[in-house]
């Protein structure tokens, strides 16, 4: 009996550890970067219930603030993953060359069956449409991918639910809590879609320019579908119920469109056809963005980037050898994100499948290596990511009001030999657990 009270106990002791705290958090004397103001070389800042209360280089401490001496460490926002599936649930992933046509992250390979199990139908068939899902319905706090995020210093991924054609809506969470719910930080911030090279199984479309014919049907139905509705809404005597649609009704949902997009013909081809669809666009693969950098900033159009740079298949015919082009965009890819900082294209990176925070720093550090600006690296780790998805009023920079999402290292965030010493997410503070490479299902 002793055991068992002791147990409950310890319970309750872990789940209160897990609660936004309800006190004062200061850390004092560290280098903190705010990534939408210059850096302050040895300043304070204030977390009070989950909320950043002041930062600064002259901040008074509240007197009952718990105090985290700062000397030797540098704060930085949280990181955030801008496109991922960190905290959905998984069969083995599949994560698609950075190069190919039509790239998209590492997906789930059982998903779509747990979607289907969702769906209460339409008036019609969409195949391939799971575009009313949202990635806020399918977390889960459990999955390890999310301790391997906190891990590499992250604190909030932009998850997308699946692989269809209409791959579901995005949600923000952070990425630790106990409540899936609780963790979400906006329930829907775009409509992701992907272009798979297998069409759908055989049947229409089974080719890349019909996939693309069915979205602008889709969207040519929607537009259909949201006149119908409001014109019933205005007045409805006389006129039948528009019928529901459940597909069309995620896609009149979504605030902003992904299409990706990695060669620079299909940089081109995809910022035409997100202009002939009127819909707010953003972009996803990048692999090409050294080349397409000038075409993206006359259209406006910011860039996801996949931090899974090109590489040779590790199965790969050695007496085959790769087109020029192949070879030039494995060799200048991390260039792409310093072409579209000179060009003055907003961009973002995401893990794509990169999961082990070494490989992760390691890829943004390449970035760096080729030209990119520290300052611009951590924007497109932080502030850009919240700008691009309409976030930045709540993460995203070190600011008072905003979410107690921070990343404190123990040196310069793009230095191989820095450790992570800790993240705080919603003004809870997590150590860095040992280094495992996680099961995508668990």
């Amino acid at each position: 009996m002793l055991r068992l009270a002791w147990s409950f106990g310890l319970l309750a002791v872990l789940s209160f550890a897990q609660q936004p705290t309800s006190g004062v958090i200061a850390i004092r004397g560290a280098g903190i970067h705010p990534a939408n103001a210059p850096a302050i070389p040895s300043g304070t800042i204030v977390l009070r219930n989950g909320l950043i209360e002041a930062v600064g280089p002259n901040v008074p401490i509240p007197a009952e603030a718990f105090v985290i001496e700062g000397a030797g460490l540098q704060v930085y926002p949280g990181l955030i993953d801008a496109l991922s599936t960190w905290g959905l649930p998984t069969g083995p992933a599949r994560p698609a060359p950075a190069a190919a046509p039509g790239p998209t992250p590492a997906t789930p390979a059982a998903l779509e069956q747990r979607i289907q199990t969702l769906d209460d139908g339409g008036p019609e068939e969409r195949p391939s449409n799971a575009s009313w899902v949202r990635a806020a319905d399918l977390l889960d706090p459990k999955l390890a991918t999310l301790t391997a995020a906190r891990n590499a210093g992250y604190t909030t991924a932009i998850g997308f639910p699946g692989t269809n054609v209409f791959a579901g809506q995005g949600s923000a969470y952070n990425v630790a809590g106990t409540r899936a719910r609780q963790m979400v930080v906006e329930d829907a911030v775009g409509q992701m879609i992907t272009l798979p090279v297998r069409g759908f199984g055989g049947g229409f479309p089974g080719s890349l320019m019909g996939i693309i014919s069915y979205v602008r049907q889709i969207y040519a139905d929607a537009d259909h579908y949201k006149a119908s509705q409001a014109l019933y809404s205005k007045d409805p005597r006389g006129l039948p119920r528009p019928p529901y649609d459940r597909a069309l009704d995620g896609v009149i949902a979504s605030p902003r469109l992904l299409l990706p997009a990695s060669r620079l013909v299909e940089i081109d081809r995809m910022v035409r056809f997100g202009q002939e669809l009127k819909q707010p666009l953003v972009l996803y693969g990048g692999a090409e963005s050294f080349r397409g950098a000038v075409l993206l900033a006359a259209a406006k159009v910011p860039m996801l980037i996949n931090l899974r740079w090109p590489e040779a298949e590790r199965d790969a015919d050695p007496f085959v050898k790769d087109p020029l082009r192949v070879l030039e965009t494995r060799d200048l890819a991390p260039t792409g994100p310093a072409a579209l900082a000179k060009a003055g294209v907003k961009f973002a990176f995401y893990s794509g499948g990169v999961e082990r925070p070494a490989d992760l720093r390691k890829a943004i550090k390449k970035a760096v290596d080729a030209g990119l600006s520290k300052e611009e690296a951590l924007k497109a780790l932080t502030l850009y990511p919240a700008q691009i998805f309409g976030l930045d009023n709540r993460i995203g920079s070190l600011e008072a009001g905003k979410i107690a999402n921070l990343t404190v290292i123990d040196g310069d965030l793009f230095d191989d030999r820095a450790k992570l010493k800790f993240t705080i997410i919603d003004g809870v503070k997590y150590e860095p657990a040992p280094e495992t490479t996680p099961e995508p299902n668990r």
